[in-house]
């Protein structure tokens, strides 16, 4: 079975919705976290690999992360803009698009996987 790490945060939620108080969470969480149980460094870790493996930018990544209350992370060891071209190559082919409304729908996927502009347009002018 396998496992996936979780936040300081959403476990704080998910007990919080089981009925537990706050008072009632913190101590564990601390407990947890010294006994290396959970560690937002170990998830972050976690979740930014499953999140590139996906195909995700850094963009997304960067807001989810933040919305699972992970504000210290490290993306600078990812390098996004191969990422960005692997994944415009696996969806749309070899074949740069001809005409702009082509390219514009392929911009458009890469913007909602979470690319930067920068990125994006580096994918179409290096090919």
């Amino acid at each position: 079975m396998v496992q996936r790490e979780y936040s300081a945060l959403e476990l704080t939620q998910k007990l919080s919705t089981k009925g537990y108080a706050i008072e009632e969470i913190e101590p564990v969480l601390v407990q947890l976290a010294q006994n290396n149980y959970q560690s937002d460094e170990r998830f972050s870790k976690a979740f930014v690999l499953m999140r590139t493996n996906q195909g995700k930018g850094d963009v997304l990544i960067s807001q989810q992360l933040k919305q699972k209350g992970i504000e210290d992370f490290d993306l600078s060891t990812i390098d996004f803009f191969e990422l960005a071209k692997r994944v415009r190559l696996k969806k749309y082919g070899e074949q740069l698009p001809k005409d702009y409304k082509e390219k514009a729908k392929q911009q458009r996927f890469l913007q909602s996987r979470g690319f930067d502009l920068e990125q994006i347009n580096q994918v179409f002018s290096c090919e």
